[in-house]
């Protein structure tokens, strides 16, 4: 593995944001939006002074993350992607650039775009709704870095997918996350979910990170057993991600379909 292949497509990546409104909306805008109307609803729940529940803190917190999750899984997905876009996969990979480097490339462009929505979310949060994400402690770094291993490995999935299937399996990449997030407890407790889903909820290192989240902001202490679940949850999907994508563009080239990816 080589530093400056990676640097090179981490730079041909940035360059594209700097020139282009879409992108640059697609951090801003859409976070904004979602921050302002979870706000908003936060703080008429909070008015209800329902006891011993903090909406703004709750729901916010929720919201952040969330988008969190959603920026380092578009990441992954729409990098690739736009290569397929402009028919430049091959032009890519002709070149002496490893797999894992191109992949390790699309992990850092995930890790720029978080940085940016943390930036934007967490001074619009503190400015509108006096929610500052900072206060809840360094507690929250080693949540928030799972869910950013688990968005990058669900990026990968759903690129393996549409290697294998074309860019007619395209709308898992928009449409991903959203077929997990009930089971993630992302706005509430896994114990708002019928029993029988409980169980399954906990496969996905989500559901840990948002419980463990949840732990932080009422206890003020890292829960040790969720953030060790979230991390072996994490590093299974990891692995048999990096396999099957690995396994997929191996089967793409054999059959010669590369360049004819559509």
């Amino acid at each position: 593995m080589r530093f400056y292949r990676i640097n090179a497509l981490l730079i041909r990546h940035l360059y594209l944001f700097k020139r282009s409104f879409p992108r640059i909306m697609d951090i801003v805008l859409w976070p904004v939006m979602e921050i302002t109307v979870w706000g908003f609803l936060s703080t008429y729940i909070d008015t209800l002074q329902i006891a011993g529940f903090n909406a703004i803190t709750v729901l916010l917190g929720a919201v952040v993350f969330w988008d969190f999750f959603n920026q380092s899984q578009k990441a992954a997905s729409i990098a690739f992607l736009e290569d397929i876009w402009e028919k430049n996969l091959l032009n890519i990979f002709v070149t002496p650039l490893r797999l894992s480097e191109f992949l390790t490339a699309t992990m850092l462009v995930g890790a720029v775009r978080i940085v940016l929505v943390g930036i934007v979310l967490s001074a619009l949060s503190f400015l509108f709704f006096k929610f500052n994400l900072f206060a809840l402690g360094f507690f929250l770094v080693p949540f928030i870095l799972n869910l950013f291993i688990f968005g990058w490995s669900l990026g990968i999935f759903s690129n393996a997918i549409i290697l294998r299937f074309g860019t007619s399996a395209q709308i898992l990449a928009w449409g991903f996350l959203f077929l997990i997030q009930p089971f993630s407890a992302v706005f509430y407790p896994v114990s708002a979910l019928p029993h029988f889903l409980q169980a399954f909820s906990y496969l996905f290192p989500s559901t840990y990170v948002f419980e463990g989240m949840r732990a932080v902001i009422a206890t003020g202490s890292l829960s040790l057993p969720l953030l060790f679940g979230a991390f072996i949850a994490n590093a299974v999907y990891l692995a048999l991600t990096l396999w099957f994508f690995y396994r997929m563009f191996a089967h793409v080239k054999r059959e010669g379909r590369l360049l004819k990816l559509d």
